[in-house]
């Protein structure tokens, strides 16, 4: 069982009241969850047609961080929150939320783009359950 992702909302409060604020125009979030569709299948590289059940989710915490930094050095990139879970999860269980806040709705999606494939990439262990 997973850890209980944070509110949205609350992190929007927090991310309002920052002190980068006034720099940003746009807040873009991503809610990844855990899918029936087998990854492999969903991309098109064959595997297992067999509906997953749940994952073991597992990550890196100081390859996160250098993850995080990274996409901070972006330009027009001034506030960044991220929540991992961990553990085994189901289907329909929340894996990951990142916020990212930025100047212009280019570089912040780019910079949403950056961060969340450095994070699946680099950063996570996923092992879905059949």
């Amino acid at each position: 069982m997973g850890m209980t992702m944070p509110s949205m909302d609350l992190w929007m409060k927090a991310a309002k009241e920052h002190e980068s604020a006034p720099q940003i125009g746009m807040y873009l979030f991503h809610n990844g969850v855990v899918r029936r569709s087998p990854k492999a299948q969903v991309r098109g590289l064959g595997g297992s047609a067999e509906p997953v059940t749940g994952m073991f989710f597992s990550y890196d915490k100081e390859k996160v961080d250098a993850a995080v930094a990274d996409a901070y050095k972006m330009e027009g990139i001034y506030y960044i929150r991220v929540w991992l879970n961990e553990g085994e999860l189901k289907t329909g269980d929340d894996i990951m939320l990142v916020l990212i806040g930025g100047d212009i709705r280019p570089r912040v999606v780019e910079a949403l783009q950056y961060l969340v494939g450095r994070l699946k990439n680099e950063c996570v262990t996923e092992k879905e359950l059949n």
